[in-house]
């Protein structure tokens, strides 16, 4: 069950401090000007960025899959492996790593971060606006936050959402690619 915040949702059983969320929304705000501006680079709309308990920045990576021609280039599939590089491990259970996105994850990224062991996941925008903004399909994700909640990995999600939905809609707006399979569903 979900609880409104006046920033966000906490998910799961552990509440975050006002802190906690002032920090988790100072990181999405600067994502999301960040990733405004890689945007007009030619990277896809979104960026993620992984830190360590005590705020230090591991990775950040932008969606690269137009500018690599792989759909396994997503913003946290890209920073997981960053991260990987940097830390020398494939296991972030030991590390107590948090991952900040500026959407919610899709199917894909939702099973890296879940084998990362990353910790904690922040978001901006949730999956039902980025489908309704750029029809790119997020994948079926029943449960997915309380199958996190069983691994002991927090979700706070909608962080600065309408900050996300801006910068997705100017991405839009602009004409770039959404890259989507050419599958029906």
């Amino acid at each position: 069950m979900a609880v409104e915040t006046k920033l966000g949702y906490i998910y799961g059983k552990n509440k975050l401090t006002e802190e906690g969320f002032e920090k988790a929304r100072h990181i999405i705000l600067g994502l999301q000007e960040e990733n405004a501006k890689l945007i007009e680079e030619g990277y896809g709309p979104f960026l993620a960025a992984i830190y360590d308990k005590n705020g230090k920045l591991i990775a950040k990576m932008p969606n690269t899959v137009s500018k690599e021609n792989c759909c396994l280039c997503h913003a946290e599939v890209n920073t997981i492996k960053k991260a990987s590089e940097v830390l020398k491990t494939y296991d972030f259970a030991p590390l107590d790593l948090d991952i900040y996105v500026t959407a919610e994850p899709c199917i894909m990224c939702a099973g890296a971060i879940m084998w990362s062991g990353i910790k904690r996941v922040f978001y901006s925008v949730n999956s039902s606006d980025v489908e309704r903004i750029t029809g790119f399909d997020e994948g079926f994700k029943p449960n997915w936050i309380e199958e996190f909640s069983k691994r002991n990995i927090e979700v706070y999600g909608e962080i600065e959402s309408n900050e996300g939905i801006k910068v997705l809609e100017k991405y839009v707006a602009s004409g770039k690619e959404i890259y989507k399979p050419s599958c029906e569903r």
